[in-house]
């Protein structure tokens, strides 16, 4: 069964799914989750309360509104454009992550966040409205 989860960020709200891999499942088992965002060229990442190993199909390249999970820093991290170390418009992470789910809607908002802004991300029950 997919998992949705809602984040806030600033004033941005996105819905989102999880994939069914052991570290979402873990995510999934901590939520609520509050935090502060750091950003890091177009990516914003924020410690959590989960200790997950890097997965063997972890990436070093991402997607826009791919969501991953930094086993290093051990922070959720969501993705929506180059980072200081990205070559032409790639997305590199710093190092490898475990990809975790993505962004239902345009990742392009997460830019509107700045570095300290407040980070909550929630389950939602099954049958609520998914969309935001």
């Amino acid at each position: 069964m997919t998992r949705h989860i809602l984040i806030r960020a600033g004033a941005v709200t996105a819905t989102a799914e999880l994939n069914e891999t052991a570290t979402a499942r873990a995510i999934a088992a901590a939520l609520p989750v509050r935090a502060e965002a750091q950003t890091w060229g177009d990516e914003i990442y924020f410690a959590i309360p989960v200790d997950q190993p890097l997965e063997a199909d972890a990436k070093e390249l991402v997607q826009p509104g791919d969501l991953g999970y930094w086993p290093t820093g051990r922070a959720f991290c969501i993705f929506f454009g180059p980072t200081p170390i990205s070559r032409g418009n790639e997305i590199r992470p710093a190092s490898a992550v475990n990809l975790i789910g993505r962004v239902l809607v345009d990742a392009g908002v997460f830019k509107q966040v700045a570095d300290g802004e407040p980070v909550q991300i929630d389950a939602i029950p099954a049958g609520k409205s998914r969309r935001v």
